[in-house]
Order: C-alpha cells, then sequence, then structure tokens
C-alpha cells in the first residue's frame, strides 16, 4: 500500500467515523435505548471511542507503510482531536438542525 493510498484512506475513515454517532439511535449500534433516542453524552462518548479506534488504524497503517511508528506529542493529539470536532461537523448540524427542519417541511 503505497503513502497516499493510506492517506486517503484515513481521512475517509476519519469522515465516516466522525458522523456515525450523530446518525444512530442505536447504543454502540447494537442496543436501542429504552427511552428510544440516544442522549447527547452517549453521542460524545460513542464519538470520542471512534476517535480512539480511528488512531488505532491510523497507527496500524503508519506501521504498515513506514515501517515504524513516529513518536507523536500533546499537540499532535489537541490537532487531531480538533480536525475530528470539524469532520463531525455535517453529522451534527444534520442532527440538531437540518432533521428538524425537513421532518417539519414533510409535515406540511
Amino acid at each position: 500500500m503505497t503513502t497516499g493510498l493510506a492517506i486517503a484512506l484515513m481521512l475517509l475513515i476519519a469522515v465516516l467515523a466522525a458522523n456515525l454517532p450523530w446518525t444512530s439511535e442505536r447504543i454502540a449500534f447494537v442496543h436501542k435505548p429504552r427511552s428510544g433516542k440516544k442522549s447527547e453524552w452517549v453521542r460524545l462518548l460513542e464519538w470520542l471511542v471512534l476517535f480512539g479506534l480511528v488512531g488505532l488504524i491510523g497507527a496500524g497503517l503508519e506501521y504498515r507503510t513506514q515501517g515504524e511508528l513516529m513518536a507523536q506529542g500533546w499537540e499532535f493529539w489537541v490537532i487531531a482531536l480538533s480536525l475530528f470536532a470539524v469532520f463531525a461537523l455535517p453529522g451534527f448540524v444534520y442532527r440538531h438542525d437540518l432533521r428538524r427542519r425537513l421532518l417539519k417541511r414533510h409535515r406540511r
């Protein structure tokens, strides 16, 4: 696998994973909550877990393409978390704004 392909694959995985918590009402995509709606704290926890999984996938791809893992300081992780938050924006906007407007329009 080339480095360019690994980077493109990593970006695609990160964008998809960042938006997953806002696309489903199931907890961890398996368990339906009793109230029928997932709380925002659960969504945030899922988002953080997915951030960790994407980080592990990235480390695996880095090891596969480079043959070693580079040491990362706290700055790297702050920037990675911020970028993951930017990637999550479409799902967040859909859940909290666009979805409501679409449902209201559909009811008319």
